[in-house]
């Protein structure tokens, strides 16, 4: 049996963007066209793959498993041509990349030097800002973003997970006691990032908790909070990866050890929609990815998390 390969990219963007016309559009398609080549694909198989609506299309239990297998087909198609690109032309070029000040910071930035000493051809425009940046509006080959993604026709790629975690200085615990139950943060100082004053945990059983918190102090930069909680100001809702080197000190200590933070915090690389990676974004990409996670894990190594019981069906009940 043989696919349409723009078929299959078609059904991907379908999937990711829950809109037939809207996916058809960036292949060029009519709704018309687009949803027939859905339906020539649905032939092939020889299953349905999306429910339709008047007003969105959903996958099919047959279009979810058939969706990963198609994932990785077009992936690999992406890139042997990346391979053919880099053949072709020199990894070279202005290179525009955004990421959180944070993040970045901590992630990014350090291996940057190293990067260019490999690829001395590639001018790299990297700006850094917790505001949420419109890559396709302002001309950025690459974003590197944290958390869930809303729906979009950006192509994402998922890094590593990297889970939020509860924590406090040894210092504020003493004075204040140390939260027994997610309701018991009510009553305690809690560092808002952003407006975020509403706290989702699941335990390991998979149960979600909603809680409404409150605090002496809100900031839009994420490393303030860091700062504050070791300085015994409050309890932090901390990126994992953030918070390891003070957790494996003692400077910080886990707070409600059994629930993390949720969703589960995942770390992507976001990019323009197109048909072709340029050479300087798919080694700047590979690059970054192979010591981001290799940062990541040394910040957290020794640091036990329990197993989260259905991770990919939390109880979708929220407990106050």
């Amino acid at each position: 049996m043989s696919f349409d390969l723009k078929n299959l990219e078609l059904f991907v963007r379908v999937a990711a963007l829950g809109a037939i016309g809207r996916a058809g559009a960036e292949f060029s398609l009519s709704a018309t066209n687009a949803s027939q080549r859905i339906q020539s694909l649905e032939a092939d198989l020889g299953v349905k793959l999306l429910n339709r609506t008047t007003r969105s299309v959903s996958l099919t239990p047959d279009g979810e498993i058939f969706l990963e297998h198609a994932r990785r087909i077009v992936q690999d198609v992406q890139d042997a041509r990346t391979v053919l690109s880099h053949k072709a032309h020199s990894v070279s070029g202005r290179l525009r990349v955004t990421a959180s000040a944070t993040f970045g910071m901590s992630f990014v930035v350090p291996f940057v030097p190293e990067f260019l000493r490999l690829y001395p051809d590639v001018q790299l425009d990297l700006h850094l800002t917790d505001a949420l940046v419109d890559i396709v509006d302002q001309g950025y080959d690459l974003a590197f973003r944290l958390g869930e993604l809303a729906p979009s026709s950006l192509l994402a790629q998922k890094i590593d997970e990297n889970p939020r975690v509860l924590v406090a200085s040894p210092e504020y615990l003493e004075r204040a006691g140390a939260p027994q139950r997610p309701q018991d943060l009510t009553r305690h100082a809690c560092l808002n990032f952003g407006d975020q004053s509403l706290w989702k945990l699941a335990n390991t059983a998979g149960e979600v908790h909603e809680i409404r918190v409150s605090g002496p102090v809100t900031v839009t930069h994420g490393e303030a909070v860091g700062e504050w909680a070791l300085a015994g100001m409050g309890i932090a809702n901390g990126s994992l990866w953030a918070t390891g080197p003070d957790l494996r000190a003692g400077r910080l200590v886990r707070v409600l050890p059994d629930y993390r933070g949720w969703p589960e915090t995942r770390i992507w690389a976001v990019r323009p929609p197109g048909r072709l990676m340029h050479a300087r974004v798919k080694a700047f990409l590979d690059f970054m990815r192979d010591r981001i996670v290799a940062t990541g894990r040394e910040r957290t190594e020794g640091i036990e998390l329990g197993v989260m019981q259905n991770s990919g069906n939390v109880n979708s009940e929220l407990r106050g």
